[in-house]
């Protein structure tokens, strides 16, 4: 296994980029952080520069403006970068997919690992699948 995904395991730095969301998955994020669920038990923590990510937290539905950013934010971050699609929206622009300012999905413009789908996603929701996240690391 390789030494960088074998870090992962143990602790996952996540930047969040907000692709045009309706912030009920941001709000549920941030519950996350709270003491009554404590993701940072698993090591996942916030970061504030893509540049320090280990993972890539992608909320909301990627249009004309922001599927150029994801990109560059993908590009920019050190490799091997996980791709998490948090909620309905980034899963498959579930009520958005036919509108004139959606033109994609967030795997159509970067390759996503994990898909946590709900509208928002519950934190156990998130939790889980980031326990899945890490024994698909792991390799289990």
């Amino acid at each position: 296994m390789n030494v960088k995904l074998k870090a992962l395991t143990k602790s996952i730095w996540v930047f969040h980029a907000a692709c045009s969301p309706c912030n009920n998955c941001d709000i549920e994020i941030l519950d996350l952080l709270t003491p009554r669920f404590d993701i940072e038990r698993l090591g996942m923590v916030l970061v504030g520069s893509v540049r320090h990510a280990d993972a890539l937290l992608v909320t909301g539905v990627p249009n004309y403006k922001t599927k150029e950013r994801l990109k560059i934010l993908y590009e920019q971050a050190p490799k091997p970068c996980v791709v998490i699609a948090i909620g309905n929206c980034s899963c498959g622009r579930v009520m958005f997919r036919d509108s004139y300012n959606s033109p994609c999905t967030v795997d159509e413009v970067i390759p996503v690992d994990v898909y946590i789908p709900g509208c928002p996603p519950k934190p156990e929701a998130m939790i889980a699948g980031v326990a899945k996240l890490i024994n698909k690391l792991k390799g289990k």
